[in-house]
């Protein structure tokens, strides 16, 4: 450790430009998993909110809680510890006060989420208040930091005569990258389907159940459909899709890392071949230099990481908020980790390099 820290900072320069690269490619590999990660949780948030542990949706919707429409009625069909009815649309939205034009130039898509306020799947407040009646609704601060709506605002829903005025805010609350609204059953009935002829009880998306034994959960009708949480996440349109592309990316990068800063080392190390034919000539031993070389590549990887995560954390700081960029620490330990191993796999072709140094050849 003693002589490859002596030679870093013998030759700064040079170790600058390796350190440089690693730098650059760590800061690229945390970001893209910053990306990663919170366009993930921008298709999830809301659904983790439910802290609940499956969902029973219509069979014929194949999984997808857009196509799924069930009566209300059929929550007696459910046997469980805790069920919560839920209404889910997508829809567009604008401010009332806009002229037509305006309106037309700052929509917002947002997912309709129906519930009941004495069911568990009602949102923390952390401004305004919960709705107390019909066209209500609480809206995840996103629209505020992203689209300046306010408590009290009126806005006017696409395709539909009806408005809901947002009386609260709550934090984390996105699907399908979509800010959530809450509002009330019959507020989300409206929006949908904008009349309900065809039952007295309504129209809902599915059923939320909390139940820690879902081996206990009993489906008393054939047309409905138990997945848990985790499977329902993965029918999320496009959820599975966007974490194992950027995953393979992230993959990729780890293994260029170790393959750049490998060739670096053992380019080094054939450099230096002369230098270390001495050294051996003086009794030195191969292990020795074997293990300066692996230390110093080891010293290199660590800094260049850690400057890249300072610089990923400080980027994060001044992000816009539109930006779906979210920090993980388990995932960036995991990345650390592996970029610093990689490394040192790859300094061990240059210790192959030195091992077979002939210290007479390399004087000569």
């Amino acid at each position: 450790m003693f002589l490859a820290w002596k030679e870093i900072r013998y030759a700064k320069t040079r170790f600058s430009l390796i350190v440089g690269v690693l730098v650059l490619v760590s800061y690229l590999v945390y970001f893209l998993t910053g990306l990663a990660f919170g366009l993930a949780q921008d298709n999830r948030t809301s659904v983790d909110k439910w802290e609940a542990q499956a969902i029973v949706l219509a069979d014929e919707a194949n999984s997808n809680i857009k196509m799924s429409v069930l009566p209300q009625g059929l929550i007696q069909d459910i046997e469980a510890d805790d069920v919560a009815i839920l209404g889910q649309t997508a829809s567009v939205v604008s401010r009332d006060e806009q002229t037509e034009a305006e309106q037309e130039d700052n929509r917002i898509s947002v997912t309709f989420f129906g519930i009941d306020s004495e069911q568990f799947l009602v949102p923390n407040i952390i401004e305004g208040e919960m709705f107390n009646k019909d066209f209500e609704a609480v809206a995840d601060i996103s629209l505020k930091e992203e689209y300046d709506i306010e408590i009290g605002d009126v806005l006017n829903i696409a395709g539909n005569d009806e408005q809901v005025t947002v009386v609260g805010f709550t934090e984390n609350a996105r699907f399908n990258v979509a800010p959530v609204l809450y509002t009330t059953i019959s507020t989300y009935q409206d929006v949908r389907f904008e009349a309900i002829e065809d039952s007295d009880e309504g129209r809902v998306s599915a059923f939320i159940i909390r139940d820690d034994d879902l081996n206990s959960v009993e489906l008393g009708n054939e047309d409905l459909e138990l997945l848990t949480i985790s499977e329902y996440i993965e029918e999320i349109p496009g959820y599975t899709a966007q974490v194992l592309t950027f995953a393979l990316m992230i993959i990729f990068l780890i293994i260029i890392a170790a393959v750049v800063i490998g060739i670096f080392m053992f380019v080094l190390t054939v450099q230096k071949s002369s230098m270390f034919g001495v050294m051996k000539a003086q009794g030195i031993s191969t292990k020795y230099i074997a293990t300066s070389v692996v230390s110093q590549t080891f010293i290199l990887s660590v800094i260049g990481v850690l400057i890249g995560l300072v610089l990923t954390i400080a980027t994060a700081m001044v992000l816009p908020s539109v930006v779906p960029f979210a920090f993980n620490w388990y995932y960036n330990l995991i990345i650390t980790v592996l970029i610093v191993l990689f490394a040192l796999l790859g300094a061990f072709f240059s210790v192959r390099t030195v091992a077979k140094i002939d210290p007479l050849e390399a004087i000569g």
